[in-house]
């Protein structure tokens, strides 16, 4: 499973520590790689926006080891799953995506039945209740996510 968005310092990396909670809760962890990427190099080597790491600390949740990263040709042939936080870098995922890549590469709220065809929208130049509404989102889609995948190994 790799979450994808533009810098890899807000939502994807948000995204990864919720859904490797969830995982975990599930007894799971054994079982998916959970990482994060950014179609843009602008943050690479750095820690996860202080914002989202204020917001997910609220929530229990640990950010800090998290370090952005730009996505690689090999991401797409090692992951089942792509998920990008908007339409742009779904755009951006599918036109870089090798014909050989087996990957789904989707919009992560299109897992989630009330917010199908959303994005994720990205906080980094909004109000700090951005990130707790990024967490909102990442929660409910991770859970039915978590499910669709439960359902296709049974």
């Amino acid at each position: 499973m790799l979450f994808v968005c533009m810098g890899n310092i807000c939502r994807s990396p948000t995204a990864e520590a919720v859904f490797r909670e969830q995982v975990k809760a599930a007894n799971l962890v054994d079982h998916l790689n959970i990482d994060s990427a950014g179609t843009h190099a602008y943050h690479v080597g750095e820690p996860p926006d202080s914002r989202a790491q204020e917001a997910a600390v609220e929530r229990g949740l640990d950010l800090s080891k998290i370090v952005s990263r730009q996505i690689t040709v090999t991401d797409f042939l090692e992951f089942d799953y792509i998920l990008a936080m908007d339409r742009d870098n779904l755009d951006v995922l599918r036109r870089r995506q090798p014909d050989e890549s087996k990957a789904r590469v989707e919009l992560f709220l299109d897992y989630t039945a009330e917010f199908a065809g959303h994005s994720v929208p990205d906080p980094y130049f909004g109000a700090a209740n951005g990130f707790a509404l990024v967490l909102d989102l990442v929660e409910t889609a991770g859970r039915e996510l978590l499910e669709s995948i439960r359902e296709q190994r049974r």
